[in-house]
């Protein structure tokens, strides 16, 4: 969420008094705030010399965020929202477009899960040359030079039917134009952005007429696992954050968030135990709404549990957010994915298909 300085020119009452009290207590922005105890808050506020101004500034804060939360809705307007405003973004594979029901569905959000080398990063980027080619933008977060322009080109090439002459070439210029690569290294910075995505959504910013259909950020485990371990619970509520962040984007900008995670102990049984977690989010055109749309994709990880068996590096928590789950899987020198649908808030579960990509 927004820094509190850049909260000091709208609200005087979070001024730089306010803010020095609250950087003493590791306070720097609203999601630091909401994640900090508040009673103790108020009781150190208590204890200082300006205790009634920085308690109105506390007041304040919590009616920021109070206004912020949406309105609430019943059931015929959630209804109404899905048919009008909840579309589906095709991923370019037909195999995976068939499971899902058309492919990834606006304001869900869909996690792909599996071994390292099962696809899912590949999958990332066939998601996003396809969206680039419907003349979308697409949002790439990349935290481990997991992007690759070279396999960009070879999807665009695939899908023209022919390797290179000018016309993929004019076409691959328009893709990769397109996709705006980020390097993130660190949750805080991905955080950054991921605000500074969501204000941009919120302005109703719009680039050449084109909408923003693809967030995709490789991998969220990398950026979470180094601040999990400790005995704080600072790691967990920053891993959570992440989570209700995603989905908040998901419904409010009817974005379809498409992210992977884990694998599997048993054919039948998903523990995310395994190394690797995609993340991605789709967003179309509709109504009303702001022109920009994402689709995001992230990789997670797994460390050594006990007995030599692996257990996932983001822990049980995480494993609730996905509203669906893909479970990717490959046998050893074969270009073809088995993709199993584990989860799906809208289908049943169990069903499976295969699709070959270009690995």
């Amino acid at each position: 969420m927004a820094p509190l300085k850049s909260l000091e020119k709208e609200y005087p009452l979070i001024d730089s008094n306010f803010q020095s009290f609250c950087a003493s207590h590791g306070i720097f922005s609203v999601e630091d705030f909401l994640l900090h105890d508040l009673d103790a808050l108020i009781a150190f506020a208590d204890n200082h010399s300006t205790s009634q101004t920085l308690k109105q500034g506390i007041d304040q804060l919590l009616s920021i965020i109070d206004a912020l939360q949406p309105p609430l809705l019943n059931g015929l307007q959630l209804l109404e929202d899905a048919q009008r405003n909840k579309h589906v973004l095709s991923t370019g594979c037909e195999g995976i477009d068939a499971l899902l029901g058309g492919g990834l569905h606006e304001g869900q959000l869909t996690e792909l899960v599996g071994p390292s080398s099962s696809g899912k990063t590949q999958a990332c980027l066939l998601f996003a040359s396809t969206a680039a080619k419907h003349n979308s933008l697409v949002i790439y977060l990349d935290t481990g030079n997991s992007f690759s322009p070279q396999r960009i080109a070879r999807f665009v090439g695939q899908s023209s039917g022919h390797v290179f002459d000018n016309k993929v070439d004019h076409m691959l210029k328009k893709v990769l134009d397109r996709i705006i690569c980020y390097s993130v290294f660190d949750v805080y910075q991905m955080f950054d952005v991921l605000h500074q995505l969501k204000n941009n959504l919120r302005s109703e910013i719009v680039k050449s007429n084109q909408y923003v259909r693809l967030l995709i950020v490789d991998s969220i485990s990398s950026l979470i696992t180094p601040v999990l371990g400790g005995s704080g619970p600072q790691g967990h509520a920053l891993m959570i954050s992440a989570g209700i962040l995603l989905k908040k984007l998901a419904h409010e900008h009817n974005i379809a968030v498409l992210g992977g995670g884990g694998g599997c102990a048993a054919q039948h049984e998903w523990v995310r135990e395994v190394e690797g977690v995609g993340w991605l989010v789709a967003m179309g055109e509709r109504e009303g709404a702001a022109p920009l749309g994402w689709v995001r994709e992230v990789t997670n990880h797994v460390v050594g549990g006990e007995d030599g068996i692996s257990k996932p590096a983001l822990g049980e928590s995480w494993k609730s957010v996905p509203h669906v789950r893909l479970l990717f899987s490959r046998d050893c020198g074969s270009h073809v994915c088995n993709i199993l649908m584990l989860k799906h808030s809208s289908m049943a579960s169990g069903r499976a298909a295969s699709s070959t990509l270009c690995l």
